[in-house]
């Protein structure tokens, strides 16, 4: 395993080409899946997956991913691993990446995982921090590719689009923020008052990438995607009662979305709590992709640690 090795810690890790072929090789792997054709590239190759925040889509896609292509998997939570209690983060990393040949990590703060993958002899994934969550957007962009776009040609239907992000501007939205900066698209940003996205978070500067809306049906006239996220993210539990307050008006409803454009569609990255973030007629309706987009958390993570440890072929 090279000592430099190349980490997945936030969407700005990969460049524009890296993102076109784990598109179209995403689209591979999932034909392959559907077929039941083996695509076993990581035989005898081991993941190591580190919960400090509970997940089940991230366990499922990473851990029966990981199988799949002949690999196997170590699961440790919060009480197994203790990242940076019992021992230093330093030490933990190179421990257990002279053990393992891949690390998933969901944690807390990102400066948590990023001292982990300096020190860190194989690649180390993102599975969400309080600040970024690249895996997921990796997943929606797939989506989005999927069902407007050509996975043989995956950039060219980004560029220029207009994704409207309703709701807390937090991981996701950090991201998203990355993403359009990046791969040619915008975001319009419409978020409660105290709750804005952080752009030197985002480490996203001026306004070519993303316009902010202080109204929230405004953020959606035009867009080619609508999406949202739950209004209080894991670790600000206490906020609960004053972000539901908050956030009565960024909740996703049939006028936001008939404000999109007429062949719009409606992400959630989820869990979601219908009648607070988004209505029920919004994720059960014709326009939402919130399925698919679950399930290609699988494909593009797959592709994601086959690139990670073997690059494109």
């Amino acid at each position: 395993m090279s000592q430099t090795p190349t980490h997945y810690l936030q969407f700005t890790d990969l460049t524009a080409d890296d993102y076109a072929y784990l598109f179209t090789r995403s689209a591979l792997i999932k034909r392959k899946f559907k077929a039941y054709e083996k695509h076993q590239p990581l035989t005898d190759r081991t993941l190591a997956m580190i919960f400090e925040k509970a997940s089940t889509r991230t366990r499922i896609s990473f851990e029966a991913g990981m199988y799949q292509m002949g690999g196997a998997v170590v699961h440790l939570t919060t009480g197994d691993s203790q990242l940076g209690r019992a021992e230093p983060i330093e030490d933990s990393a190179k421990v257990i990446s002279r053990m393992v040949d891949l690390v998933m990590i969901r944690t807390y703060e990102q400066t948590k995982i990023e001292r982990f993958a300096a020190n860190s002899r194989v690649p180390v994934i993102n599975g969400l921090t309080n600040e970024f969550h690249p895996c997921q957007i990796l997943a929606d962009l797939f989506t989005f590719i999927e069902h407007r776009g050509d996975v043989n040609n995956p950039l060219d239907c980004l560029k220029g689009k207009v994704v409207a992000w309703v709701g807390d501007g937090n991981n996701m939205a950090n991201t998203w923020l990355q993403a359009a900066d990046l791969l040619g698209f915008t975001v319009h940003v419409s978020t409660p008052g105290g709750y804005e996205v952080n752009q030197a978070v985002a480490g996203v500067s001026g306004n070519t990438c993303f316009k902010v809306f202080t109204d929230p049906l405004q953020a959606c006239h035009g867009a080619d995607l609508v999406t949202t996220d739950v209004w209080t993210s894991m670790g600000y539990e206490a906020e609960n009662e004053t972000r539901r307050q908050a956030f009565a008006a960024w909740c996703v409803d049939s006028t936001m979305m008939a404000a999109a454009k007429t062949d719009a569609l409606f992400m959630h990255c989820l869990p979601a709590h219908r009648g607070e973030e988004v209505q029920a007629e919004v994720i059960d309706g014709p326009q939402s992709v919130v399925w698919d987009e679950a399930e290609n958390r699988l494909h593009v993570q797959k592709t994601l640690m086959e690139f990670l440890l073997l690059g494109k072929y």
